[in-house]
């Protein structure tokens, strides 16, 4: 059976503590207690427009990608002009510029990927490109769309869809089931699937007798969070469910997890989903929440900084405005869930571990940071 967080644990274990009443600025630290730990929170920039993803660049700076289109580098606080380059998107309902991911070899290559809302015939849909940042981290070069998902719609919802990179250097990546919860069990469809290909675009899933060799799992209805963790290479992923059911799982190649035939939560208006919570044939997630906490991303804690985390999963939230911290033990089952942060920053959307160990988030707000979390000095 899948683990689920307790609702009605002692609101003492989860909330933070150790606040300030002043709104966050750049550059500002708060502290905050999670647990055991006091963590510095400081805003390394704000004025960002609904940011959707941050990536660190070899150098220590930031890229940043924001939902209406515009994708930003940001160093010493100091948010830079909009890079030139980027191609048209769809900036409507939850589209936009979506998620941005460096290639393992960027130091050399100066190669990215990133995912977004592109208009088209029939509405829109959700598409991946390749593309250079110039030298001169003023534009972005050989700039080229190499997946478009094969049904475009008018409606404005679930186009997923963050980046994890595998090993061997293709991409996987989500798309939800676009309003149309139908689409998600449909094998001539992209919506609501898992999808992996290279990095020119072409099927990397390869299974054999599958309609779209593409396609890596079904039954999803909006994969927001992908990460691949580095020590096992299991592949994880975080998706909204409705009023509840928001699931942790890990898709294997050609599983069915299920929506909207199963579901641990029910549809806004109150009514059952499907059949119930399980049925032959469909994967069981992880984790799931309910109701509802709105995950915005996903990542594996592997760092130096927080020991004591190594192998949890920390979850972004937007309507609870928090990071859940999933604890995993040893064999990585799941053990127990932590709230950090929240009602804090606003909506979190992204969530990512730094190279050395801090934790980066960006808050989909009109007025959004970017935000790093270090370990404060407890002596």
């Amino acid at each position: 059976m899948p683990y689920m967080w307790d609702r009605k644990a002692p609101l003492a274990a989860v909330l933070i503590a150790l606040s300030l009443a002043l709104p966050a600025s750049a550059e500002e630290t708060r502290q905050h207690r999670a647990g055991s730990v006091t963590l510095n929170v400081t805003s390394i920039a704000g004025g960002l427009e609904h940011p959707w993803s941050v990536e660190v660049l070899p150098d220590g700076g930031y890229i940043v990608t924001e939902r209406p289109g515009r994708m930003r580098i940001i160093r010493n606080g100091t948010v830079g002009q909009p890079l030139l380059g980027l191609p048209r998107v769809a900036a409507t309902g939850q589209g936009g510029l979506l998620d941005v991911a460096l290639a393992p070899d960027f130091a050399q290559t100066r190669t990215l990927f990133f995912t977004a809302a592109v208009p088209g015939p029939g509405g829109q849909g959700t598409g991946v490109f390749a593309a250079r940042l110039s030298a001169d981290e003023q534009r972005l070069e050989e700039v080229r769309r190499i997946f478009l998902m094969n049904k475009l719609t008018g409606t404005g919802q679930h186009f997923g869809s963050r980046i994890a990179i595998a090993a061997d250097g293709s991409l996987f990546f989500g798309i939800g089931d676009r309003g149309d919860e139908d689409r998600a069990q449909d094998a001539l469809d992209h919506a609501g699937k898992i999808l992996r290909i290279n990095p020119d675009g072409s099927p990397a899933a390869n299974l054999q007798g599958q309609k779209l060799p593409e396609v890596w799992s079904s039954g999803h209805r909006n994969p927001q969070g992908i990460v691949i963790d580095p020590v096992d290479n299991r592949l994880y992923t975080v998706e909204h469910g409705a009023r509840g059911g928001d699931e942790i799982n890990s898709p294997e190649r050609g599983n069915n997890y299920g929506w909207p035939i199963i579901s641990h939560g029910k549809h806004y208006s109150g009514a059952e989903i499907g059949i119930g919570q399980s049925a032959d044939g469909y994967e069981q997630p992880l984790y799931y929440w309910d109701p509802s906490i709105a995950p915005g991303a996903l990542a594996v804690y592997r760092g130096a900084m927080f020991p004591e985390w190594d192998g949890d999963f920390l979850v972004a939230a937007l309507k609870y405005q928090l990071v859940a911290r999933i604890e995993r033990g040893d064999d990585g089952t799941i053990v127990r869930e932590d709230r950090m942060l929240q009602g804090e920053y606003g909506r979190i959307r992204d969530i990512t571990v730094a190279p050395d160990g801090s934790i980066l988030l960006v808050t989909d707000e009109e007025d959004g940071q970017l935000l790093r979390i270090t370990k404060a000095d407890e002596s």
